[in-house]
């Protein structure tokens, strides 16, 4: 263990070297960090309760999504039984069960076996325990009942909760905010936080819209002074565009819809200077949208957002090169806030606000300062222990623990983690660990003294035999902190993940970096005891 060769003692010192290099950005401003190359601008980034910042707690509109899940199974009632062509009256759809009569007895049978293909099992774990997304039962007197369990509604809001979470992380980093802590809890709420975001009205407003784009077509055969009798497959849906409060008469037939979106970003009309979003399509989006503007030249068609008309433009010619633009008397936030939505895409249901809190740079800088103080106080009483049990050996040991410091800081910054308070938990009790890999050495090296080896066979045999000992009490505890960062959220994984780094730079700097640093004091004094 005391012998290393030139090769691998360089080895050890650069790589302690450039692992705490890299925590060098972290004691630079800003504005001087943004000056060097991009490879040397990563640091720590510091949380929520460390710098201030913005909590919000959504709730995902469990009501809507239930509503609809049985929209879908009427829509899809609808499809089997014309593809199946049994005639039926009455579909409807009220509290957990659509409702449908089948005209002819004799089709009412083959109605039902066509209806009871739409039941499949629930997937996850419920799936293996009988539950099905659907119960079709036979009414009596040609009436058809499907239910929509608990179960599957419950299925649905957690289906709906995952998805919303990709699409606000998307909108969240789209405002170019830094390190969002975004994670689901309980079964419909995600909770948002943004480090350093002290004012949340734009993250609110981004956040709080369904983003629910589509393109349809106004109806042509409703006069604008008759608007108050509107056919079946229509609707009426008010203008989002204060100069023309005027509501617009819809086709409920979505022509395409924003899912089919591939990007969005917001720009100048060239003719009118003004604020637009121009919008591009996927491959299928854009031989529908083809499709659709070469069957309606001469016919206005609208751009509907979550239920709104943003506007209403007519087809002039067949828009055949799957892009298009939307404007609708932006101002430039609102055309880039548009743009941002639909990049991230459409959440699957509403959410909603239930909990706001604003943490304030002052608590943030106080929750530092005491931090510090923790880890200074901490840190001073084991540099003294360790020099006043081990003297010399001490010094060394304090050495490798604040190049373990240091590294930790530095593989932290190349990761551009987010440190909070749990986290420099996790640092302060990795000074512990450290310590704690010396005293185990030290400890056997006294031993192998007292069984009268000469100094440096006991220096040697105290590193040899302690480090079965100490990788087993490190492998342990870095499975614990590997159980917190995968079972935990937030601060725990925080704590779990500086933990984690070091108990990896604990083990590197016991085992390479203090016996390089012994190694090269025995071969300088040649010593005949050890001062220990």
């Amino acid at each position: 263990m005391l012998y290393f060769t030139r090769w691998k003692a360089l080895a050890i010192i650069l790589t302690a070297l450039v692992v705490c290099l890299c925590a060098v950005p972290n004691f630079f401003p800003e504005a001087t960090v943004k000056t060097w190359p991009k490879w040397a601008q990563r640091h720590i980034v510091l949380g929520l309760d460390l710098q201030g910042g913005s909590s919000l707690l959504l709730e995902v509109d469990s009501n809507y999504v239930k509503k609809e899940k049985l929209d879908q199974v009427r829509d899809d009632v609808r499809r089997v039984l014309r593809e199946a062509k049994i005639q039926y009256t009455g579909l409807s759809a009220r509290a957990d069960v659509v409702e449908v009569r089948i005209t002819k007895d004799t089709d009412a049978p083959t109605a039902l076996t066509k209806l009871r293909e739409l039941s499949q099992p629930l997937g996850g774990l419920l799936g293996s325990s009988g539950q099905r997304g659907l119960e079709v039962a036979d009414g009596g007197g040609g009436v058809i009942r499907l239910t929509v369990p608990p179960a599957a509604v419950t299925e649905r809001i957690r289906q709906s909760v995952e998805q919303s979470i990709q699409i606000v992380e998307r909108r969240v980093n789209e405002l170019g905010t830094v390190e969002p802590l975004i994670q689901r809890q309980g079964i419909d709420r995600i909770l948002v936080q943004v480090p350093g975001l002290q004012d949340p009205t734009r993250l609110k407003d981004i956040l709080g819209k369904t983003a629910k784009m589509e393109f349809r077509m106004v109806d042509l055969t409703v006069p604008p002074d008759q608007r108050g009798s509107v056919p079946a497959d229509s609707e009426l849906l008010p203008s989002a565009d204060p100069a023309y409060p005027q509501p617009y008469v819809i086709k409920k037939q979505v022509l395409v819809s924003g899912g089919e979106l591939i990007d969005a970003q917001p720009g100048f009309d060239q003719r009118t200077n003004q604020p637009i979003v121009s919008f591009k399509f996927n491959s299928s989006g854009s031989r529908k949208f083809a499709a659709a503007t070469t069957q309606h030249v001469k016919e206005p068609f609208a751009i509907v957002l979550d239920g709104k008309v943003i506007s209403a433009p007519v087809i002039q010619e067949p828009i055949t090169g799957g892009s298009g633009q939307i404007s609708g008397n932006f101002t430039v936030q609102a055309a880039n806030d548009l743009a941002i939505l639909l990049r991230a895409g459409a959440l699957p249901a509403p959410l909603t606000i239930i909990e706001e809190r604003t943490v304030g740079p002052g608590l943030g800088q106080d929750s530092i300062e005491k931090g510090e103080l923790a880890a200074y106080v901490g840190s001073i009483l084991v540099i003294v222990f360790m020099l006043v049990t081990y003297r010399l050996f001490g010094v060394f040991a304090n050495i490798a623990v604040a190049i373990n410091v240091a590294m930790i800081f530095g593989i932290l910054s190349l990761l551009n983690a987010t440190l909070t308070l749990p986290g420099i938990a996790g640092i302060v009790l990795t000074v512990g660990i450290a310590v704690d890999s010396n005293v185990l050495i030290y400890e056997r090296i006294r031993e192998e003294l007292r069984h009268g080896r000469t100094a440096i066979s006991a220096i040697d045999a105290g590193f040899t035999r302690a480090l079965s000992t100490i990788l087993d009490s490190n492998i342990t505890t870095f499975i614990a902190a590997a159980v917190l960062f995968y079972i935990g959220t937030g601060p725990v994984r925080g704590f779990a993940v500086t933990l984690g780094i070091g108990i990896i730079t604990t083990v590197f700097t016991a085992f390479t970096l203090t016996s390089l640093i012994v190694a090269g004091w025995v071969r300088w004094k040649r010593p005949k005891t050890v001062p220990i």
